[in-house]
C-alpha cells in the first residue's frame, strides 16, 4: 500500500513547484520514518500522512485548504485503507501546516507531530534556504528590501495573502520553527539547521550592507 501510495504521489506532483515535488515528500517520507523510530506511535498512519501531507497544498490551489484532505481521502478509499485510519491521516494533512505565527491548531496527535517535524525540519537549514528562494523566484518575489520589515504578527489570513521579500520569510517562519518543533528527536535535529539558517542571514546582510 505504500509503495502504491509513493507511485500515486510521484505520478501527482511530477508538474507542480519543485520545492514542493517528489523529493520534498520523499525527504519527509524519510525524516518521519527517523523520528518515529524514537516515538510511540501508529507508523503506518505516519507513512501514508507523510506521502500524503502535500497532495494538494492550498497556496497552489486558490487557498482551498480542504482540497488536499478531500484528495488524500478519495486516494485511501480507493485502497481499501482503514476508515479510522482514513480519518486519522486527513486529520494530519489538515492540520500540518505553519498557518501563521497566531494560528492555534484544534487537533493533535502523536502521528501529527513525528509528521509536522519532518515537514518543518525540510523548511530549514540548506535545504530550507535553497526551498524559500526557489518559491520566491517562482512567485517573483524581492530577494530582500531593507525597507519593508517582517511583520512577526500577522493573522492566519495575513499570512497566507503577504507577498513579502523571501528574506523577511525567515524571520516570519522559518526562524521560528526551532522552538515549535514536537518530539525530542525534532528538536535535536532541528539545532544544527537553525544555526545555519543563522549564520546565511548574518552572511547574507553583511554582504548587502558591505
Amino acid at each position: 500500500m505504500l509503495d502504491a501510495c509513493a507511485i500515486y504521489v510521484k505520478k501527482e506532483l511530477e508538474d507542480g513547484e519543485k520545492g514542493h515535488d517528489w523529493w520534498h515528500i520523499q525527504r519527509v517520507w524519510r525524516t518521519a520514518g527517523l523520528i518515529a523510530a524514537s516515538e510511540p506511535s501508529d507508523r503506518f498512519v505516519i507513512e501514508l500522512a507523510a506521502l500524503l501531507h502535500d497532495i494538494a497544498d492550498s497556496k497552489f490551489h486558490g487557498g482551498d485548504e480542504e482540497i488536499g484532505p478531500r484528495k488524500a481521502e478519495s486516494f485511501l478509499k480507493s485502497m481499501n485503507i482503514q476508515p479510522s485510519i482514513i480519518e486519522q491521516v486527513v486529520n494530519i494533512i489538515r492540520h500540518i501546516s505553519f498557518k501563521g505565527g497566531n494560528h492555534l491548531a484544534g487537533f493533535n496527535s502523536p502521528e501529527l507531530q513525528v509528521v509536522q517535524d519532518a515537514d518543518r525540519l525540510d523548511a530549514m537549514g540548506a535545504i530550507g534556504i535553497a526551498r524559500a528562494f526557489h518559491y520566491g523566484g517562482y512567485k517573483n518575489r524581492l530577494l530582500y528590501h531593507p525597507d519593508i520589515q517582517p511583520n512577526m504578527n500577522m493573522t492566519k489570513e495575513e499570512y497566507k495573502k503577504s507577498d513579502a521579500p523571501t528574506i523577511n520569510h525567515f524571520y516570519e517562519k522559518l526562524l521560528l520553527l526551532k522552538d515549535r518543533m514536537n518530539t525530542p528527536t525534532g528538536k535535536f535535529l532541528a539545532e544544527r539547521r537553525h544555526a545555519f539558517m543563522e549564520q546565511f542571514l548574518a552572511e547574507f546582510h553583511n554582504e548587502w550592507n558591505t
